[in-house]
């Protein structure tokens, strides 16, 4: 399976934000160690699972499956994916539940828009190796997308 061209300017957006935030998560977690608390262990994690590991892996899978997005709906995607993370742990630290609903939105909006772009490109391509990154890439989006709800259902539980 080769690199197809483009996918570079595809991935490097995310895979950069993405390695940000599994460092920000790590230095969080390492800042707080001697003092641990419930919402610093949950940012930490957060920044690493959803802000870091799995904006890389939508990140890689678009650009496998979808090496021709445009720079727009590229652009859309990384405001909506971090504007969401953003809105999300800000409103979850501060105690702001319609924070964290607009962050659950935004977080369901990037979720399509990757969806749509890797629906558009891959499926009559996918065959072998390929067919099996897609099942995976799939995953992927189905347990974000199925952890979104079960998360603004915690936020409001933990408030």
């Amino acid at each position: 399976m080769g690199v197809p061209a483009g996918s570079t300017r595809v991935v490097l957006p995310f895979a950069l934000i993405g390695t940000a935030c599994v460092v920000a998560g790590g230095l969080l977690a390492a800042v707080t160690a001697s003092a641990p608390s419930q919402q610093a262990s949950w940012a930490s994690a957060y920044l690493v699972l959803v802000g870091g590991v799995a904006q890389i892996g939508l990140g890689a899978g678009q650009a496998i499956f979808a090496p021709r997005t445009s720079a727009r709906f590229l652009t859309a995607q990384v405001i909506g994916w971090n504007g969401g993370n953003a809105a999300v742990l800000l409103g979850t630290l501060l105690g702001v539940l319609p924070l964290v609903d607009v962050g659950g939105v935004l977080l369901v909006v990037a979720l399509a828009l990757f969806v749509h772009r890797v629906r558009a490109d891959a499926v009559p391509r996918a065959a072998g190796l390929n067919r099996w990154l897609l099942r995976g890439y799939r995953l992927l989006v189905l347990i974000v997308l199925v952890s979104i709800p079960i998360g603004l259902v915690l936020a409001r539980l933990r408030s």
